[in-house]
C-alpha cells in the first residue's frame, strides 16, 4: 500500500465517521414525529407562557391549552402547518429604532419546540466556546466572565501592552442572507419535513434578512457568522476572541497582525452580506481598555480587571427616573412599575464595580420617590 493508499483509507474512515455521527444525531434530534411529540408540543407551550402570561392572546390559548397543542400536534403530522403572519410594531432602544415581527403564540410554540428539539441541538454542537447568545447555560453574564477570564490569561502572558480589536455589525438582522442558512439546515438534517418547515419559517421574513421576535431568528443569527467564528479562532489563531451576537472581539499582542484579521475579517463578510459598523469597529489600545456588552474593562495598576457601567446608560437611567416621576404624578404608571424598571437597572448595574454610581442613583431614587427618607430605601420587589 503506497501513501496515496494510505492517505485515502485515512479519509475513507474519518467521512464513515462523519455519516454514522450524523446518522445517531439525526435518530435523536432531526426525526419529524420525535421533535413534534404531544410531550415535546407541551412542555414548548409550558415555555413560551413564562412571563408573558399577562398578554391577552397567551391568557386565551391558556384557556383551551390541551385543544391548542392537541390541534398543533395533528397539522404538523398532516404537514398542513402555515404561519399566521406577524404583529408588527415598533420600538425605541438607546434611541435606535427597531422594526419588530412578532408571532402568534400558536405559531411561537412550534417554533420553540423545532429550535428547542432540533435546531438548537445540532447547531450548538460547531459553535465555538465563547458564543455566548441566547443559549442555556450561557447570556450575558456568562459572556462578561468570558471577557474577565480572556483579560486575565491575556495579563498573566503579555501584561498590558496589545490591542483590541471590536467589531460590530450594522443592522445584522436585515442583511441575513437565508440561502446560507438552508445550506446548514440541509448539511444537517436528512428528515426533509424538518428542513421544509425551517426553510418555510425563515423565507417568511422576505428574501433577505430575519425579524426581530422569533425564536427561529435568534437560533439563525447565532449560527449565521459561524464560519467566522472558527477562522478567528482557527486560521488566524487569535486565542482570546468572543461573539455575543453581533458584538464581539478579538485580543493580541500585536497591532499589525489586528489590521491583517480585519481585512480578512472583511473578505468573510462580504462572502456572507454581513456589513461591519465603521464608526464602532476599531482597534484600540489595550492600556485605554474597551467597551463591549455596555461595559467598559480595562487593568488596574496590579493588573486586576476592572469593569465600569457605560457612563451614558447611568446619565439615561437618572434622566429615566425624573420622567417616570411625571409619569407617576400624572398616573400613567404606578408607582410599582417605577420601581419595577428601577430594580431591574440595578440587578443589570451590579454586575460591574459601580458602587459608588449605585449609591447616588439610590439617593436620587430615594429623593424623587420616598421623600428622601432612608426608611423608604428600595428593597427588592416582591
Amino acid at each position: 500500500m503506497n501513501s496515496i493508499e494510505r492517505r485515502q483509507g485515512r479519509y475513507d474512515r474519518r467521512r464513515a465517521n462523519r455519516e454514522k455521527k450524523k446518522e445517531e444525531l439525526n435518530k435523536e434530534y432531526g426525526e419529524y414525529e420525535k421533535v413534534f411529540s404531544f410531550d415535546n408540543l407541551y412542555r414548548s407551550y409550558k415555555m413560551c407562557c413564562k412571563g408573558v402570561g399577562w398578554k391577552s392572546s397567551t391568557q386565551r390559548y391558556r384557556v383551551n391549552a390541551l385543544y391548542n397543542v392537541t390541534l398543533a400536534h395533528s397539522t404538523l403530522a398532516a404537514d398542513n402547518f402555515k404561519s399566521k403572519g406577524f404583529f408588527e410594531f415598533d420600538i425605541t432602544e438607546r434611541g435606535k429604532k427597531r422594526h419588530i415581527r412578532s408571532v402568534h403564540i400558536s405559531e411561537r410554540v412550534v417554533q420553540r419546540c423545532l429550535c428547542d428539539y432540533a435546531l438548537t441541538p445540532m447547531f450548538e454542537r460547531s459553535f465555538i466556546y465563547d458564543n455566548g447568545a441566547c443559549m442555556k447555560g450561557k447570556g450575558i453574564d456568562f459572556s462578561l466572565r468570558r471577557v474577565v477570564c480572556h483579560l486575565q490569561k491575556y495579563y498573566r502572558k503579555f501584561g498590558n501592552s496589545g490591542y483590541a480589536l471590536i467589531l460590530d455589525f450594522s443592522k445584522y438582522f436585515d442583511h441575513i442572507k437565508h440561502e446560507p442558512l438552508f445550506r446548514e439546515i440541509e448539511r444537517r438534517f436528512t428528515d426533509e419535513r424538518i428542513v421544509k418547515l425551517s426553510k418555510s419559517l425563515i423565507s417568511d421574513f422576505g428574501e433577505v434578512g430575519l425579524g426581530i421576535g422569533s425564536q427561529i431568528s435568534q437560533i439563525g443569527a447565532l449560527m449565521y457568522p459561524n464560519k467566522l467564528d472558527h477562522f478567528i479562532k482557527e486560521k488566524l489563531r487569535i486565542k482570546f476572541y468572543a461573539r455575543y451576537m453581533d458584538d464581539s472581539y478579538l485580543i493580541h499582542p500585536d497591532k499589525e497582525y489586528l489590521q491583517l484579521c480585519l481585512r480578512e475579517i472583511k473578505k468573510i463578510c462580504d462572502e456572507l452580506g454581513i456589513r461591519l459598523n465603521p464608526k464602532k469597529t476599531q482597534i484600540v489600545s489595550m492600556s485605554r481598555g474597551f467597551t463591549f456588552l455596555k461595559t467598559r474593562f480595562f487593568y488596574s495598576k496590579t493588573g486586576k480587571v476592572i469593569k465600569k457601567p457605560n457612563p451614558k446608560g447611568i446619565v439615561k437611567m437618572r434622566r429615566k427616573l425624573q420622567v417616570f416621576r411625571r409619569w407617576v404624578d400624572e398616573g400613567r404608571i404606578t408607582l410599582r412599575d417605577a420601581q419595577t424598571s428601577y430594580v431591574s437597572w440595578r440587578g443589570h448595574i451590579m454586575r460591574a464595580n459601580a458602587y459608588h454610581a449605585m449609591r447616588r442613583m439610590e439617593k436620587i431614587y430615594q429623593k424623587l420617590f420616598t421623600g428622601g427618607n432612608e426608611n423608604g430605601k428600595l428593597g427588592s420587589v416582591a
